[in-house]
């Protein structure tokens, strides 16, 4: 089994192209989307959050606004987040690659893949872009999104160039839908085609 990360700044559509996958039937592990359930009501992770972020959870789990005014430019917690966060994540991961190890390829999707160095383990680094514009765009459209909190997320992640330069595959999703969707399929086959499939 082949093992793939899918990453992309904020904005650029990542999220899209990962649906894409799991259409064509790709088995693929969402980050973002596990940390949400760790988090949620009567997640694992509560205790341990409650308990270094005092007041950041309920009956609906982690207060996403109270935890983020807590570690938001504040280097120091959210490496303590992280440390609860990011071990909690890799065992689902690990218990997602046993369920699927005899299927061709699988894709981890890993929003921030270089910088945590997530790409050493991998056989190959999807990056999803689009231009600067679109990207500020489609974020400053989020709720509750500012110029200034869009400038200083764009700050803590790898830069869209780099991203791309150090990538095995590119989705560019600057165009139409039907544009992006028929580069998910095209590298479905490549990527099925290397394996064996």
């Amino acid at each position: 089994m082949k093992v793939y990360g899918l990453t992309g700044s904020i904005g650029m559509g990542k999220s899209a192209v990962a649906a894409m996958f799991r259409r064509e039937g790709v088995p693929l592990f969402d980050a973002d989307a596990e940390v949400h359930r760790l988090q949620g009501p009567g997640g694992r992770l509560l205790p341990a959050i409650e308990a270094r972020f005092p007041g950041t959870t309920g009956q609906k789990g982690v207060d996403r606004a109270k935890l983020g005014a807590a570690v938001f430019g504040h280097p120091q917690e959210r490496k303590a987040l992280e440390a609860i966060v990011h071990p909690a994540v890799r065992d689902s991961r690990e218990q997602f690659l046993r369920r699927y190890r005899s299927r061709a390829f699988v894709i981890l999707d890993i929003p921030l893949l270089f910088e945590t160095h997530g790409q050493k383990r991998l056989d190959g680094v999807i990056v999803v872009s689009a231009p600067a514009w679109k990207q500020r765009k489609r974020v400053l459209a989020r709720p509750g999104m500012t110029a200034e909190k869009f400038r200083q997320i764009v700050h803590l992640q790898t830069p869209d160039a780099e991203k791309r330069r150090r990538a095995n595959y590119i989705i560019h999703t600057g165009t139409t839908f039907a544009a992006t969707r028929a580069q998910v399929r095209r590298l479905v086959a490549c990527l099925g085609a290397k394996t064996g499939r």
